[in-house]
């Protein structure tokens, strides 16, 4: 079971650093006021919401502790993000708030993730 939820840890993982990827890409773009969602910041936040999901459910068929707080709040993060990637994904241009709000709530998600224990 250990090596299962390993591998759902490394692909979660993957998600972020796509979206987190993503994100770095367009900050340049952001502060000329052209930045854009790209698909890696939808696929990744989706990578991140069903590997997260399967986590949840591997740790409790195990047995483990969870706080379910720390992983509530997570996920509303998560979907909030999905939300404005998803609605603005096909916009040339996405306003700055906007934009910086997605990779202000990635880096909360992450900081939640690494310093929450």
């Amino acid at each position: 079971m250990d090596v299962l939820i390993n591998v759902f840890v490394a692909l979660h993982i993957i998600g972020i650093a796509a979206l987190l990827g993503g994100f770095l890409t367009q900050m340049k773009a952001m502060g000329a006021g052209t930045a854009r969602f790209v698909p890696a910041m939808l696929h990744g936040a989706l990578t991140m919401l069903v590997t997260g999901v399967a986590l949840v459910g591997l740790d409790e068929s195990d047995g483990r502790q969870l706080n379910h707080i720390k992983i509530g709040i997570k996920l509303l993060i998560l979907i909030v993000i999905l939300a404005l990637v998803y609605i603005k994904r096909d916009e040339e241009k996405v306003d700055k708030g906007a934009f910086a709000a997605v990779g202000g709530l990635t880096l909360a998600n992450i900081f939640i993730a690494t310093l929450w224990t």
